[in-house]
């Protein structure tokens, strides 16, 4: 039986992994112990879920008498993003594995520190990319390894994410690169490993340019100049074109996301905690709109941009070879899209011949059916039929926010930026 601890009892800690631990894979697994800050938190999970009555609860300065009562064998993350080093460290440091949230960490010298500190460890670190196992994106690693399009030269990937989405990372901690490292760590990670390990490659520089364009006091869409705004109390909330977009003047609206609802979205969630700021204060220091290029160590290109205040959620990616061209097209959570919109494909364009589309099929769970089929793996180990590593460690992590992280030193420094450099490793750290 193995044994967990949970470090940070976030809405994304219960949902994506007490619940499966406590039903699906309860079998060979069992929960020994709850870390965090807020004991509202605690209390709230511990109504949620039960089974968990009785589970001993912790405090982050109470990690080492944790380990010695529950000796809890692998630790679970899901915490705030700039809390995740810690636990990562003190995980390794107990010679424990290690189950963490993306982004790994929120900045290269932390990704430095668990790197050394992995190095030293008998435990290991897994990150949860959960879109890598998106039924798309695993039939676009098929492909690619079968040699459908032959060396990979480019990779055009422009992501969108809509004013629903987008607005909400604005109105959190996510709006701080001190907590964050900023959206092109905090969001951009998963897109980042996703073409990592499409690739097969290690990224070497990166120059981008970015802005801060709808959000923050100057955005244009500001009802009215002033901090200090929550939307639950807002007296200008009712002229916020962002906020009457999803809601109506009696606030009946109900719209879903992956990643919360309106019923998170609460301020009586968690002590001290208002997730609905104002998406207007002066207080956001981060960009919402980056184009970025990366060159890579076996002569690939990627050509990224993401936009946080779009129309509408998804994303357009085309792959092109010496052989050949990937194309396909997500529209994401389509209640939230104004228009019909076409199934999503996989469009095979050879050099020489003619066009292929290719019907994947897909599998329930969030983040386009990824998350379930990952949570076998971590639980369940590897599945044995696949053919290729999907699971993603500490250098993944590494690469992902390096990369991120050279996004928006190059927007500041208008600049490229080296990523071995950045690093400060003499060779390309293993894959």
């Amino acid at each position: 039986m193995k044994k967990y601890a949970i470090c940070g009892l976030s809405n994304r800690a219960m949902k994506m992994f007490i619940k499966p631990l406590l039903n699906e894979f309860s079998s060979t697994n069992e929960i020994v112990a709850l870390l965090d800050f807020d004991d509202y938190r605690i209390t709230a999970c511990k109504k949620e879920y039960p089974q968990l009555i009785n589970v001993p609860t912790y405090g982050p300065e109470q990690f080492q008498q944790m380990i010695e009562e529950t000796r809890a064998d692998t630790l679970i993350v899901a915490s705030r993003d700039d809390t995740h080093v810690d636990y990562i460290l003190n995980g390794l440091a107990h010679d424990l594995d290690v189950i963490t949230e993306k982004p790994m960490v929120t900045n290269v010298e932390d990704v430095k520190k668990v790197l050394k500190a992995e190095a030293n460890s008998k435990g290991k670190v897994t990150v949860t990319f959960n879109y890598r196992y998106s039924p798309f994106h695993r039939k676009i690693k098929e492909l690619l390894l079968e040699g459908k399009i032959g060396r990979i030269t480019s990779v055009d990937l422009n992501w969108y994410i809509d004013t629903y989405h987008g607005a909400s990372y604005f109105k959190r901690w996510n709006r701080m690169r001190k907590y964050s490292g900023g959206l092109s760590i905090h969001k951009s990670t998963h897109h980042f490993d996703l073409v990592n390990w499409w690739l097969d490659q290690s990224p070497v520089e990166v120059f981008a340019f970015g802005a801060l364009n709808y959000y923050g006091p100057e955005g244009e869409h500001n009802p009215e100049i002033g901090d200090n705004r929550y939307c639950g109390t807002c007296h200008v909330k009712h002229k916020c074109d962002y906020f009457m977009r999803w809601s109506t003047r009696s606030e009946t609206a109900n719209v879903e996301d992956d990643h919360y609802t309106m019923k998170d979205m609460s301020a009586s969630n968690y002590t001290g905690y208002r997730p609905d700021a104002c998406i207007f204060d002066s207080e956001i220091d981060i960009e919402d709109t980056y184009a970025a290029t990366v060159n890579y160590d076996k002569g690939a290109l990627l050509s990224y941009s993401i936009n946080f205040s779009s129309p509408y959620e998804g994303y357009r990616l085309a792959i092109n070879g010496t052989k050949g061209r990937i194309e396909t097209t997500e529209f994401h959570a389509p209640s939230r899209v104004p228009f019909p919109v076409p199934e999503q494909t996989i469009e095979y364009y050879p050099l020489f011949g003619s066009k292929e589309v290719i019907h994947v099929v897909q599998t329930p769970g969030g983040h386009g059916g990824g998350d379930p089929i990952l949570l076998e793996d971590i639980f369940l180990g590897p599945d044995p039929r696949r053919s290729y590593e999907i699971m993603a460690g500490t250098v993944a992590g590494a690469y992902s926010i390096a990369i991120g992280e050279a996004v928006w030193r190059s927007v500041k420094e208008k600049a490229p930026i080296n990523i071995q450099s950045m690093l400060n490793v003499e060779n390309k750290i293993n894959s």
